[in-house]
């Protein structure tokens, strides 16, 4: 049986969380999946770890590359997918059990609807709920706020391309991705539940960010999409003629609303 949906799992020395993450993987309620672990260059114990996996579940498959990056890592499973929906699935994260179901539900019923994303419980370093909320565009403009774990079909890749390698600084490639696709006018649908249980560790990535490399990585981000940034920015200006007859606010504090949170 061909899988309908195809998870991609980029690993970079991930010993110490991988188990957890295809524990939940192989939890879904939903079957009719395949896992792609990547295997990105690590040099620890993943492969170890990965292989085991790959005799216990067939629907589990193994890969392994010179390290490229995360981005590099998603693309590359991408490309070696047969399901018709994308999960991107870090390696230290868990996702939900019904998450896959639930999601696949919903395109069943809603054909326009190409990304559906929920929320997030912090486990590790950090807890709490991580709520994300409705779409909006001039908020994912300011920031990304939506996780790279959200069910995608697959012609969202086809249409728009894959994840983006020549950013200046890894770990922004998410956030330019869900531009592309709202620039393509895709349909985004928030599934208000907890479909991701979201790791916090003090060895993440983008902490390692410094002020400079935040820096290049706007400003490549707002250059590639100028035009994406300048049409959002006429259509909040419109927005502002309409509520400056509703409100009392002032043109600043509409703007700080929108622009700054």
């Amino acid at each position: 049986m061909i899988p309908e949906v195809s998870i991609i799992i980029p690993c970079y020395n991930s010993e110490d969380t991988l188990d957890d993450t295809l524990k939940s993987v192989v939890n879904q309620s939903f079957s009719n999946w395949e896992a792609i672990i990547v295997n990105d260059g690590s040099t620890d114990g993943t492969e170890r770890i990965a292989l085991r996996w790959v005799k216990k579940d067939n629907r589990i498959k193994y890969y392994k590359k010179e390290n490229g990056g995360l981005a590099s890592a998603r693309n590359f499973g991408i490309e070696h997918t047969t399901g018709q929906y994308i999960l991107p699935l870090d390696s230290d994260n868990r996702v939900r059990p019904d998450f896959i179901a639930n999601a696949i539900k919903i395109f069943d019923l809603r054909a326009k609807v190409e990304v559906i994303y929920g929320n997030a419980e912090f486990f590790g370093d950090r807890s709490g709920l991580w709520k994300i909320g409705a779409f909006d565009k001039f908020r994912l403009l300011k920031q990304n706020y939506i996780d790279a774990c959200a069910l995608i079909r697959k012609k969202v890749f086809d249409v728009v391309g894959l994840y983006d390698t020549a950013l200046p600084f890894q770990g922004h490639e998410d956030w330019e991705f869900w531009l592309r696709v709202m620039g393509y006018g895709f349909h985004f649908f928030y599934l208000n539940e907890i479909t991701l249980d979201y790791r916090v560790s003090k060895n993440s990535m983008i902490k390692s960010f410094d002020q400079n490399m935040l820096d290049a990585n706007f400003k490549y981000i707002r250059s590639k999409h100028f035009n994406l940034y300048t049409s959002g920015y006429d259509e909040l200006f419109i927005e502002f003629k309409k509520l400056r007859k509703q409100s009392q606010k002032s043109i600043f504090e509409i703007l700080k609303s929108k622009l700054i949170g």
